[in-house]
């Protein structure tokens, strides 16, 4: 905690002063044009990810970016997705998987769950997830099972996201968009879905492409 008084000390000394008139501009309201949906993975760090400023990114995070269906009891995960479409009027989601996903290894080896009963009954909602993974995936090594499931995990929830009302009328009028994307902590790269071949294609070859 030592670390956190300390920083919070220097935000409100130094950071804060130096931005006043943009933390001003804050105090009057939001406009995001984002929902970011990711992990609750301590090494993500969405406004670092994306270089971007306090107010741009409305995010929702809980483990494994997971997006409850609607009707499946989700409410607290909708009633943020509804907030930030209906009420914020955002443009564009992203759902944001990560690589060594803790929830995506957890899904997969169900005895380390012993103990936790709500976090199993939690990853019931990517049950889709490990089905697809068990049945293309079942002879690659477990390393690469992994990467797998972690792209396969956020296909599966961008479906999810189209079952909620909201998202799907914003959808229909042309609103909104939907985008998957993948964190690759060690590398520093994202991973882009193109939802019209099913791929992932990294950010850095996409931006060599349109160079």
């Amino acid at each position: 905690m030592k670390k956190l008084f300390e920083g919070a000390q220097r935000f409100r000394t130094h950071t804060h002063p130096y931005r006043h008139q943009l933390f001003r501009t804050l105090a009057q309201g939001q406009q995001p044009e984002v929902l970011f949906i990711t992990c609750s993975d301590s090494r993500i760090d969405p406004n670092l990810l994306t270089h971007t400023e306090p107010g741009d990114l409305f995010v929702l995070r809980n483990a494994g970016n997971i997006v409850p269906p609607h009707g499946s009891g989700g409410c607290g995960e909708q009633a943020t997705i509804d907030y930030a479409v209906m009420a914020l009027g955002v443009a564009h989601i992203v759902v944001c998987g990560h690589t060594d996903c803790g929830a995506m290894k957890a899904l997969f080896d169900p005895a380390s769950l012993e103990g936790l009963p709500t976090v199993g009954r939690w990853l019931a909602y990517a049950e889709a997830t490990r089905s697809v993974v068990h049945c293309m995936c079942h002879e690659l090594p477990a390393t690469e099972q992994l990467e797998e499931a972690v792209r396969q995990n956020v296909r599966v929830q961008l479906n999810h996201l189209r079952t909620i009302p909201s998202v799907n009328a914003r959808l229909a009028q042309g609103r909104l968009q939907l985008h998957g994307w993948v964190y690759d902590i060690a590398r520093g790269d994202v991973l882009v879905l193109d939802e019209a071949s099913g791929l992932f294609s990294s950010l850095a070859s996409l931006e060599l492409e349109t160079a």
